[in-house]
């Protein structure tokens, strides 16, 4: 599947040259002369990445640059004039990926292209969530469901429970769950008993006997992928009620 770009620029010139080069490139291109064409191009085609000239005759390239951050959808790169760092940076804030300043070589534009399309394409190759019949981790969200209630857990909690899933039922010792899991080298193993432990009497049914974070004697521990507990056994009605945290936004960078 081709990878679609959208210009938003307001020379026609320029916009046509640039979508020529990217067409050799091999990309499908939609061009745009304003902001109000621009977003209505964003709607029609869902572009991966979006070409944002700073000065449109309808309104600032950084408005649209703002809006199109807030879809959460596509990559964005500003062309400007302005050269100077608090433009830059003001740029960068709007939400904007890349910031390339006019007059610029085709081929440096070219190579940040392909760039920003290269880091799409290994962030969409990273699954977003993890699920497992009643278990769900959210790693955008960076939450947990389980039989469809949140359950609150610390971020040292939710790393250790991805590393574990992620692990595919393979056991894990406790120095690679430390040194996978855990931000900062620490060399107490028993760090990890003690979050384990926390962990457990968070989403296990019963905690002394736990079927989604298993033991493994003398290696460490392993997360069972078949969630064997029986439908019977209510989690909601062992719980208390927890509100969903604050959803954060998923960053982009890789």
């Amino acid at each position: 599947m081709s990878t679609h770009i959208s210009i938003v620029e307001s020379n026609p010139h320029l916009r046509s040259l640039l979508g020529w080069h990217l067409q050799q490139s091999g990309y499908v291109v939609s061009q745009s002369a304003s902001l109000q064409q621009g977003r209505d191009a964003f709607y029609r085609h869902q572009p991966t990445l979006v070409i944002i000239d700073s000065d449109l005759p309808d309104g600032d390239g950084l408005e649209l640059s703002h809006w199109l951050f807030q879809q959460q959808k596509s990559l964005i790169l500003l062309l400007s004039a302005r050269s100077n760092e608090q433009d830059i940076v003001r740029g960068l804030k709007t939400g904007a990926d890349d910031y390339l300043t006019k007059p610029f070589g085709m081929q440096e534009f070219l190579a940040r292209v392909e760039a920003l399309v290269r880091r799409m394409r290994l962030s969409s190759s990273v699954p977003l969530s993890m699920e497992c019949k009643d278990l769900k981790i959210d790693l955008a969200q960076r939450r947990v469901q389980l039989k469809g209630s949140f359950i609150e857990l610390t971020p040292q909690e939710f790393s250790l429970l991805y590393v574990l899933a992620q692990a595919e039922g393979n056991s894990l010792s406790r120095s690679e769950l430390l040194q996978r899991a855990w931000p900062d080298a620490i060399d107490n193993p028993r760090t990890v008993d003690t979050h384990v432990l926390s962990l457990r009497k968070k989403i296990e049914f019963n905690p002394r006997q736990p079927n989604i974070i298993q033991t493994v004697r003398n290696i460490g521990y392993r997360f069972n992928p078949e969630l064997v507990e029986p439908e019977a056994n209510s989690l909601d009605n062992n719980l208390p009620a927890i509100a969903p945290p604050k959803m954060t936004r998923f960053s982009r960078q890789i």
